[in-house]
C-alpha cells in the first residue's frame, strides 16, 4: 500500500511551545535535542545507536533505541525516509496514517513509508523498547511533529 507524504508548518497557531522549540531546534541541524524534547513531552526515551553515510549520495542510516514508559505514547511524526521498527520488549500499538492501529509484541517488525504520519504507545503493563532503523535524507530533521 502506497501513502502519500503529507507535510505540516513548522509553527502554527495551534502549535506549542515546546513542539515549536524541537522544530526549530531541528532546524538548526540538532536531531538529538529534538529526541530530547520529544521524551519530555510523551513520555518517551530515545537513545541513538549509530548513523552511518550511505552509498547513495545525500542518504543515511539512523539506528535508534526507543523505551516506552508504561502508558506512554510518541506523539504524531513523520521522517524524511524510510522507518523500520523491530519491537524489542512489551507490546506497542502503531497508528499510521491510512492504515488500521496495529499492535505489535516483541519480534514483530513494521515498515513505514517515507514521509507518513504515524505514532506508538505502550499499550501493555510494563516496559516497551523499540529498535528503529531510518534510511533517510541527509542534512534533514529526523522528526517532524505533526499536528
Amino acid at each position: 500500500m502506497q501513502f502519500d507524504a503529507i507535510r505540516t508548518p513548522i509553527w502554527s497557531p495551534r502549535g506549542n511551545a515546546i513542539r515549536f522549540m524541537a522544530d526549530v531546534t531541528l532546524v538548526a541541524g540538532c536531531g538529538a535535542a529534538l529526541h530530547i524534547a520529544f521524551a519530555e513531552t510523551s513520555g518517551t526515551r530515545r537513545t541513538d545507536l549509530q548513523r552511518h553515510d550511505l552509498e547513495v549520495a545525500g542518504r543515511e542510516v539512523i539506528q535508534t533505541r526507543v523505551d516506552f514508559a508504561p502508558g506512554s505514547a510518541a506523539g504524531r511524526h513523520s521522517h524524511p525516509g524510510a522507518e523500520i521498527i523491530y519491537v524489542l520488549e512489551g507490546s506497542i500499538e502503531y497508528q499510521v496514517d491510512g492504515r488500521a492501529p496495529l499492535t505489535l509484541a516483541v519480534g514483530d517488525v513494521l515498515f513505514v513509508p517515507a514521509g507518513t504520519i504515524h505514532s506508538a504507545g505502550n499499550v501493555g503493563a510494563g516496559a516497551a523498547s523499540e529498535l528503529a532503523t531510518y534510511v533517510v535524507a541527509k542534512d534533514r530533521p529526523l522528526v517532524k511533529v505533526a499536528e
